[in-house]
């Protein structure tokens, strides 16, 4: 879990989106990659189900049946985002996000209802010199009813989704 561990100051650090939602459980991740922001932006802007799909490593990806596996490429289609477009998600049929900000190229903030809890999740680019970026993801959950479920089972589950997107990311970036 090591892998994908924001810093304290991370965690305090206030991010774009943290004021749309009143939070009960607030999760931060975040991981280097070697290129600079302008040249990650282009694969987190594309992220999504019905667009590039969600990053993972080939060897993950070996066991997704082609259909679903995610791009390899910068798809020009998917690059033309704007504040409002609407995202499925693979929580059920009527899971999306919604763009909710973009300021290109350090963040993109969705929002999205789950059931009765409402959510943003932050995705922000900053630099490491002049050849990395470090990725600061926030996800803000509120209401929850069982916060102590959501932040150790929901807490894992994203840790591990972030863990293969860092992978998948880092095999994408900079070739």
């Amino acid at each position: 879990m090591d892998r994908a561990r924001a810093t304290g100051a991370e965690r305090h650090a206030p991010l774009p989106g943290d004021e749309l939602v009143a939070a009960d459980v607030v999760m931060d991740r975040a991981f280097d990659l070697p290129a600079p922001p302008d040249e990650v932006w282009p694969w987190l802007v594309q992220l999504g189900k019905r667009r590039a799909g969600w990053y993972l490593p080939g060897s993950v990806e070996r066991l997704v049946p082609r259909s679903r596996r995610a791009l390899r490429r910068i798809e020009p289609r998917w690059l033309d985002h704007e504040v409002g477009d609407v995202i499925p998600d693979w929580g059920g049929s009527d899971a999306t996000f919604t763009l909710a900000a973009i300021e290109e190229p350090r963040t993109l903030v969705y929002t999205s209802r789950r059931g009765r809890t409402d959510l943003t999740w932050c995705l922000h680019l900053a630099p490491i010199g002049t050849t990395g970026t470090r990725v600061h993801l926030r996800l803000r959950l509120g209401p929850v009813r069982h916060q102590r479920l959501a932040g150790t089972v929901g807490g894992a589950f994203d840790a591990l989704t972030i863990i293969g997107l860092a992978a998948g990311l880092r095999e994408r970036v900079g070739r």
